[in-house]
C-alpha cells in the first residue's frame, strides 16, 4: 500500500556526506578479512547496512541513509568484494558464512540488537539473518525484495526481463555461443571460473552491465558507476553467479516459508512497481507472508535505491525507527 501523506510531501533525500568514525577488519578464520566501518554517533541506535549483489560492496552514499545524530551504523564489504580480501574469492563464501559474519560484527560492535537495512541481495541476506536470529533484529527495512528463487533467477537470467530490454539482452548473450544459451547461468559460470582471463573479463563485464542497464525505470548513464568498472565487475559477476548457481544455499521458497519468524519484528518493505531486476511479485508474496510489515509500493520506480521515490521511502523508514 502507499501512504497518501508521503505521496503528497516533498521527497526526502540523502543525509549530508559523512566520514566513518572507525574502520577495521574482521578476521573470519576461514581465509577472509572483512572490512567494516562505523558511522554516525557512537552509542546511538544501532543499525547495520547490507549491500547488494552479492559482490557489490559498500559506498559512501550508503552511510547517508541514516540520520547520523540518531544512529550508530555499521557497514561492511561482504566476503570477496569491496575492500574485503581475498578479492573475488568464492571459497568459504555462502549465505550462511555471511550470516555468521554479521553475528561476529554485532558482537564486535557491542550491540544486543540492531536495525537491519538491505536491498536486492541485501534483502535476501537480511531475511536470512533475521529468520536465523530474530532476537537480534530490532527492525527490518527491505528494498527490492529477492529470495533467490528459481522463477526469479529464470526471469532475469533466462527469459523475462529479456523481453523488456532486448537491445541490452543481446549484449548479455554475446559472450555465450548459441548452443550454450539454454542454460545461461551455467554457461557464464564456466567462463567466470575458467582459466582464460580475457574470457573471464569479457563475461564479467557483460554480466555486470546487464544489471546496471536494467536497474532504473528510466535509462541511466553508467559512467562513473561501479557497473562500468572492470575491477568491480570481476567480483560482482563471479560472486553473484556463484551464489545463484547454488540457489543461495537456501531451500526453494525458504525465506517466504519461514516468514512467520519475523512476526515480532517491525518492518518496512519498499518496492518499485516497475522493478525488472526483482519483480514486485516477490515483495507481494513476502508481505502476504509477513502482513504486519509496512508495504510501500513506489509507482514510478524500478530497482535502484537511488531512484527518488525509493530513496524517499528508505529515509522515511530509518527516520521513523530512529524514534
Amino acid at each position: 500500500m502507499t501512504d497518501p501523506l508521503c505521496d503528497n510531501a516533498p521527497l526526502r533525500g540523502l543525509y549530508p556526506p559523512i566520514e566513518p568514525y572507525e574502520t577495521g577488519w574482521l578476521e573470519t578464520g576461514e581465509g577472509h578479512a572483512i572490512r567494516y566501518e562505523r558511522c554516525g554517533t557512537p552509542g546511538a541506535k544501532p543499525a547495520v547496512f547490507l549491500h547488494g549483489g552479492p559482490g557489490g560492496g559498500i559506498s559512501p552514499g550508503h552511510r547517508r541513509l541514516f540520520d547520523p545524530a540518531r544512529y550508530d551504523v555499521l557497514l561492511f564489504d561482504q566476503r570477496g568484494c569491496g575492500q574485503s580480501t581475498p578479492y573475488a574469492s568464492l571459497e568459504a563464501n555462502t549465505t550462511w558464512h555471511l550470516v555468521a559474519d554479521m553475528e561476529r560484527l554485532r558482537v564486535l560492535a557491542g550491540h544486543e540488537r540492531w536495525l537491519v537495512l538491505g536491498g536486492s541481495w541485501g534483502s535476501t541476506l537480511a531475511l536470512a539473518y533475521a529468520q536465523a536470529h530474530p532476537e537480534r533484529v530490532s527492525e527490518l527495512v527491505l528494498r527490492g525484495i529477492f529470495t533467490v528463487g528459481r522463477a526469479e533467477l529464470d526471469w532475469y537470467y533466462q527469459e523475462g526481463a529479456s523481453a523488456v530490454f532486448p537491445e541490452h539482452w543481446e549484449d548479455f548473450l554475446a559472450p555465450i555461443p548459441v548452443e550454450e544459451r539454454g542454460d545461461l547461468r551455467g554457461a557464464y559460470h564456466r567462463r567466470l571460473t575458467g582459466d582464460d582471463p580475457q574470457e573471464q573479463a569479457r563475461a564479467a563485464q557483460a554480466w555486470t552491465l546487464w544489471e546496471g542497464r536494467t536497474s532504473t525505470l528510466r535509462p541511466a548513464a553508467l559512467d562513473g558507476t561501479g557497473f562500468s568498472d572492470p575491477h568491480f565487475a570481476l567480483a560482482f559477476a563471479r560472486i553473484e553467479n556463484h551464489f545463484f548457481m547454488h540457489g543461495g544455499w537456501l531451500d526453494e521458497g525458504q525465506l517466504l516459508r519461514d516468514a512467520d519468524r519475523l512476526a515480532a519484528i517491525p518492518g518496512t518493505i519498499v518496492q518499485g512497481r516497475y522493478d525488472m531486476v526483482c519483480p514486485i511479485r516477490t515483495a507481494h508474496a513476502l508481505h502476504r507472508a509477513w502482513p504486519s510489515a509496512r508495504y510501500e509500493v513506489v509507482e514510478d520506480a524500478g530497482h535502484s535505491w537511488l531512484e527518488p521515490g525509493i530513496l524517499d521511502r528508505l529515509i522515511r523508514a530509518t527516520d521513523c525507527y530512529a524514534g
